[in-house]
């Protein structure tokens, strides 16, 4: 099994969402996260005063699929996720040795 992990920006979670269902995959864990990678922040201005924003809104999937849906899933992400601009997230994939439903203690695939 592979989980996939993206963190992309806020305002694509809906496409990514439906590019996944459209290849069967269910089940993922959303999180709101803060980070910044080469575009370093940006300055905004408030009641004339200027501040940086270091850490910039991010949002982080978590999917667990097959070693085969693994590359379909990847692809699905990114092509939902991509603008074309810097900021766009990144995409990590790794190898979960293990999974067991806490529930009925179920382990491996049929615990996904």
């Amino acid at each position: 099994m592979k989980k996939i992990e993206a963190i992309i920006k806020p305002f694509k979670l809906d496409d990514v969402k439906e590019a996944l269902a459209h290849r069967d995959i269910q089940g993922m864990t959303i999180s709101e996260v803060k980070g910044f990678g080469r575009q370093k922040g940006h300055t905004e201005l408030y009641r004339g005063a200027e501040y940086t924003v270091d850490f910039l809104p991010k949002v982080k999937i978590e999917i667990l699929v097959d070693d085969e849906q693994a590359p379909g899933a990847a692809e699905a992400i990114i092509e939902a996720a991509k603008t074309g601009r810097i900021g766009d997230g990144k995409l990590f994939i790794s190898t979960i040795d293990e999974v067991v439903r806490i529930r009925t203690g179920e382990h491996g695939a049929s615990a996904v």
